[in-house]
């Protein structure tokens, strides 16, 4: 086990605020690393995704360090943008 999880189990163990947010902290922090991820595959800078959506590089910024808040129409422009599809599922 790495020591992140370690870590992770122990905080867990002794602060409930921590348990009952880290999930939904953690869902929104992936969402801004598969944007970035996909961006880069995509060998798009953030500047050339702020030129398609005409807006500045530090919205690009902001959408792919706090998508917490990203509005669904949003992701999907930013998505296009990189020449992708997005797909949203219920479980």
């Amino acid at each position: 086990m790495s020591d992140l999880k370690k870590y992770i189990n122990k905080r867990k163990k002794r602060d409930l605020e921590f348990v009952e947010n880290y999930d939904s902290g953690y869902r929104e922090f992936k969402i801004g690393v598969m944007l970035k991820q996909a961006r880069e595959k995509a060998g798009l800078t953030q500047e050339d995704i702020a030129k398609r959506l005409h807006t500045k590089k530090s919205a690009i910024s902001r959408i792919e360090n706090h998508a917490e808040d990203i509005r669904l129409s949003t992701l999907e422009k930013f998505v296009r943008a990189i020449g992708k599809e997005l797909k949203v599922s219920v479980r």
